[in-house]
């Protein structure tokens, strides 16, 4: 008789080192900013789909983000280049011209995105694996 062996479970991948953690978090703020740059472009654009297009979008750089980066500040990188984008988007010009023109759909996705930032955030931490 041969004996089946079976492949342990599969252990959590290790922590980046802090270099590749920094340049992560240097990632994940660009990805917020176009994330954020073409999330306020869609939702108004496809309403209702766009909104929830958007809003899918901005839930996986953030949940990403901590998965990237096995920690809260990967989420925060990311919901901070987001809401630059974003803030810088609903500040219209002297003229006024602005990306947003006020109404739902903007609020949802202005406060749906910081509550899924925060949500992402206040997720348990991925554990570490041990040596």
């Amino acid at each position: 008789m041969s004996a089946v062996k079976q492949n342990p479970a599969p252990s959590p991948s290790p922590m980046p080192s802090p270099a590749a953690r920094y340049v992560w978090y240097g990632v994940l703020f660009v990805l917020g900013v176009l994330v954020g740059l073409a999330g306020s472009l869609v939702q108004a654009a496809w309403f209702p789909g766009g909104l929830l297009l958007s809003l899918l979008a901005t839930t996986g750089l953030f949940y990403g983000g901590l998965r990237a980066t096995s920690t809260q500040i990967g989420v925060a990188s990311a919901a901070g280049g987001w809401l630059v984008a974003v803030i810088l988007l609903s500040v219209g010009r002297p003229e006024g011209d602005g990306v947003f023109g006020g109404g739902t759909g903007e609020l949802i996705f202005l406060f749906g995105g910081m509550a899924i930032a925060v949500m992402c955030a206040t997720m348990p931490r991925l554990p570490r694996p041990t040596p």
